[in-house]
């Protein structure tokens, strides 16, 4: 049954919570206690071997620092695995579903407390690019949802 929940997609349109518990790179996935693993919507960030994939936005901030901005906006690293996810405990995020991604990851908007909008944040710290294809273009100039 944890497999199960590990790999489930949040329906769009779906509010849901996410208690952040590892990182892979600047705009996901998060993986979350309650089961959801979320890739940002939105955006647009680096991966984490510094490459861009093709026709995706390219920002000229490195993958890595594009991961450690989001781990700092989650509160931090609490540890590393053994595969080089970084381990997180943050605040729990208030996330609005936009379906499925890309693998078994959910892409959403996600809110956290004293930060706002995660996508949002992203972008204002110049680590991501704003993804006008997946709705990036309303970036910052209203919520989501």
């Amino acid at each position: 049954m944890l497999l199960l929940l590990l790999a489930q997609i949040v329906t769009a349109g779906t509010s849901f919570a996410c208690t952040p518990m590892r990182i892979w790179d600047g705009d996901g996935p998060i993986w979350c206690a309650e089961g959801p693993r979320i890739r940002l919507a939105g955006i647009a960030a680096r991966e984490i071997d510094e490459t861009c994939r093709v026709g995706h936005p390219c920002p000229s901030a490195s993958g890595k620092d594009a991961r450690d901005e989001l781990v700092r906006l989650l509160g931090g690293q609490k540890g590393i695995t053994a595969t080089g996810h970084i381990l997180v405990r943050g605040p729990v995020l208030q996330c609005r579903s936009e379906g499925a991604a890309k693998g078994s990851r959910t892409a959403a908007w996600c809110s956290a407390p004293r930060i706002g909008d995660l996508s949002c944040a992203m972008v204002r710290s110049g680590r991501a690019l704003a993804w006008p294809r997946y709705g990036g273009n309303r970036i910052c100039s209203q919520a989501p949802w």
